[in-house]
């Protein structure tokens, strides 16, 4: 069930006995890394109570039309945005009458018609009802609008009757909501991904730094996230917005950035190293602005440490891969750094050249390991990423197999 990694899952609840099943629902959704915010009719609040709910999930959990804290208090709009997939579980025989008519009289209705993604209902009423041809109606008006139907199940229930109309169980529910997506690349998949460049101060003004601007190693986060990874982003100090779903960690230096990393790797399938790291720091960094007095200045350097071999030799090694951005001789360096750094797969770029460099929105690069290279033509660095994240997903599926 790797398809909800990632996966935004709104959970509507229906007045029903079956409510209590909601709870679990949640925990098996979350299991397979889904986030999930819960709606609530207000018959389900006699069944169990939103707390219960708010506190499993995570989310405050919703139930007014007109939310006063949500944005232009249209909270219903959000919602439906938010969501990947709503599924109504449990969908009592009022409600789905009410969505086969196309009602909207409580939140749970209108967000259901103001969203463009998936619903899925799981039934859960008296067998009669079930049976009654009102609902039976209404469940093929449904089905004729593409609404999935999970259910339901055959067998005893709370009023005492045998028969169709209990709501299948949570474990159920969880595999036919992933059954709505299709399988990704990297579904499941711990990707760790450095960007931008790092700043070496001199004094609390001055530092050493580069050209970086973090594009590339931004449009990697986003790709990982299409390809159904969970993503944490490591960025030195650039000016864009975060992607959707990914974790952001900000750091300044190099030496912030190596614990960073590291304290990264409990959790870490793959780790993409696409940060323009600085090579070198001052030996010293004074507390006060260095005042212009003499002609000349000299500055003393040390190593920074090297973030890419200190991952490719840890004991949790992740799968490696690395950038070379060279000005000459690009993919001879690269193979060169491949080897000596002990690296699963090196993306080489001439950052030289102005039209594929340092800040540029287009790319060019060269994908190398042991036995081969491939080399991926001018393309925005959106477009290269999802290249370079099927490359690299190939890659590692190969190497786990060995």
């Amino acid at each position: 069930m790797q398809q909800l990694n990632n996966k935004q899952i709104l959970l509507g609840v229906t007045g029903g006995i079956a409510a209590y099943k909601a709870a679990e629902l949640i925990r098996r959704l979350q299991d397979f890394g889904a986030e999930v915010r819960v709606v609530m009719t207000k018959g389900a609040q006699e069944f169990i109570t939103p707390l219960t709910l708010q506190a499993l999930s995570g989310n405050p959990v919703h139930y007014d039309l007109l939310d006063t804290e949500a944005e232009a208090a249209m909270g219903h709009i959000e919602l439906a945005r938010w969501a990947d997939l709503v599924v109504v579980a449990p969908a009592s025989a009022d409600f789905m009458a009410r969505l086969a008519s196309g009602q909207a009289d409580d939140l749970l209705t209108t967000l259901c018609l103001a969203t463009d993604a998936g619903i899925a209902i799981a039934p859960a009423m008296n067998q009669a009802m079930w049976r009654d041809s009102s609902t039976q109606a209404n469940l093929q008006t449904l089905i004729d609008r593409q609404v999935a139907i999970f259910g339901p199940g055959d067998g005893s229930q709370a009023c005492g009757d045998i028969g169709p109309g209990r709501m299948l169980e949570a474990a159920t529910l969880a595999e036919m909501t992933a059954d709505q997506f299709q399988s990704r690349e990297l579904d499941g998949i711990s990707v760790v991904i450095t960007a931008g460049p790092t700043r070496e101060a001199i004094d609390p003004v001055r530092y050493i730094s580069n050209h970086s601007s973090g594009k590339m190693g931004f449009a990697l986060a986003q790709a990982a996230i299409e390809a159904g990874a969970s993503v944490t982003l490591i960025a030195g100090p650039v000016s864009l917005a975060t992607p959707d779903r990914v974790q952001r960690i900000d750091v300044e230096s190099a030496e912030q950035m190596h614990r960073a990393t590291l304290d990264s790797l409990a959790k870490c399938d793959i780790f993409i190293g696409a940060a323009a790291v600085a090579d070198y720091r001052p030996a010293t960094s004074v507390k006060q602005k260095i005042k212009k007095s003499v002609d000349t200045m000299s500055i003393e350097l040390v190593r920074n440490p090297d973030i890419i071999s200190a991952v490719a030799s840890h004991k949790q090694r992740p799968f490696t891969v690395g950038f070379a951005a060279e000005t000459q001789d690009v993919v001879s360096y690269a193979k060169g750094k491949l080897v000596k750094k002990n690296l699963d797969l090196i993306i080489a770029n001439d950052v030289s050249n102005a039209e594929i460099g340092f800040n540029s929105d287009n790319n060019a690069v060269t994908v190398i390991w042991n036995k081969g290279e491939k080399a991926l033509p001018t393309a925005s660095k959106q477009q290269l990423s999802r290249c370079l994240l099927k490359e690299i997903s190939q890659s590692y599926k190969e190497n786990q197999a060995t």
